[in-house]
C-alpha cells in the first residue's frame, strides 16, 4: 500500500480545525477532497495527521501520512506535491512529500509536538489573525518563571476539556521569549490535551498582569478549577510549529512565526 509523508502549513482562520467534521470545513477534509482527485480510481484514500489542531489554529509544521490502496503509475513525491498544491485552497500548502514505509503513521510514530503561541504587545494592522493582542503591560519575567515550572510530568486536568482520557502530560520544553513586539510561548510535549496550550497561555497572561501570582499558578495543578476556562486564549495566536520523529531536532530558535516589528 503506497504511503507518503506530507509536511503541511496552513492558515487555520477559515477552518473548523484539522479533523474531518460533518457539515464543517476542515483542513483534513480539504486534503481528502484533493487526494480523491489526484487518485480518482480509489475511494479508500487515507490521510491522518500528527496533531488535531482546533478551529482557528494554524500550522507551519503539521505532518500527515497519505495512504492509497495501490497506484497504476510510479508517482514521484514531487509530482504528488505539485498535484496537491495546484488544487488546494490558497491557505493550505504542502511543503514536502517523501516516500515512507507502508506502516508509517503520522500520529503514532511521532515522538513529540511543539506549539508556539504569539502574544502581541501592540495593535497591528496585519497580524490580527496570527496573534493575541494584550493591551495591558505584562511582566515578562514572571511569565518566564511560571513557564519554566511546566517542564516535567504534570496533571493538566484543570487546563483542558477532558474527554475521559488521561490528563497526565510530560512536558520536555517550555519557554517564554520576546521577538520584536511579540511575547512568544513555546512548549513541547509527547502529546497535548484539548485546549491545554490556550488555557496555559491565558493563565500565564493573568500572571503577567499580576492577577495571579506564581504560587497560585502552581496550585492550579493540584485541584480542579472551573475558573481557568474563562482565561482561555483565542486560537488566532497558536501554531503547531513542529512534529518530531526519530532523529529530528526540536525548534529552539527564539524567532516568532509571524513577526511584528517594534515601533
Amino acid at each position: 500500500m503506497p504511503t507518503w509523508k506530507l509536511e503541511i502549513e496552513y492558515n487555520g482562520t477559515r477552518y473548523r480545525g484539522w479533523q474531518v467534521q460533518k457539515n464543517a470545513r476542515t483542513v483534513q477534509g480539504e486534503l481528502l477532497d484533493v487526494a480523491r482527485k489526484v487518485f480518482p480510481d480509489f475511494e479508500n484514500v487515507e490521510i491522518g495527521g500528527a496533531g488535531r489542531t482546533d478551529a482557528g489554529v494554524h500550522a507551519v509544521g503539521q505532518v500527515a501520512h497519505l495512504r492509497v490502496p495501490s497506484v497504476n503509475v510510479n508517482l514521484k513525491p514531487c509530482q504528488i506535491q505539485q498535484a496537491f498544491n495546484s488544487l488546494l485552497p490558497h491557505d493550505i500548502n504542502i511543503l514536502k512529500v517523501e516516500s515512507v514505509p507502508n506502516n508509517f503513521h503520522a500520529r503514532h510514530d511521532a515522538l513529540s509536538r511543539y506549539y508556539l503561541y504569539q502574544i502581541s504587545t501592540r495593535r497591528t494592522a496585519f497580524g490580527k489573525n496570527f496573534v493575541w493582542w494584550i493591551k495591558e503591560a505584562l511582566d515578562i519575567n514572571k511569565m518566564k518563571a511560571v513557564a519554566e515550572t511546566l517542564v516535567g510530568r504534570h496533571d493538566f486536568r484543570a487546563f483542558c476539556d477532558s474527554d475521559n482520557q488521561s490528563t497526565i502530560v510530560v512536558v520536555e520544553h517550555s519557554e517564554i521569549f520576546v521577538d520584536g513586539s511579540l511575547i512568544c510561548f513555546r512548549i513541547g510535549a509527547s502529546h497535548f490535551l484539548w485546549r491545554m496550550v490556550r488555557r496555559l497561555v491565558g493563565v500565564m497572561v493573568e500572571v503577567g498582569k499580576g492577577s495571579i501570582d506564581t504560587e497560585e499558578f502552581r496550585s492550579l495543578f493540584h485541584k480542579d478549577s472551573s475558573v481557568i476556562a474563562k482565561f482561555t486564549a483565542p486560537p488566532s495566536g497558536l501554531f503547531l510549529e513542529k512534529v518530531l520523529y526519530k532523529g529530528d531536532k526540536p525548534p529552539l530558535r527564539k524567532k516568532a512565526i509571524f513577526p511584528i516589528p517594534e515601533v
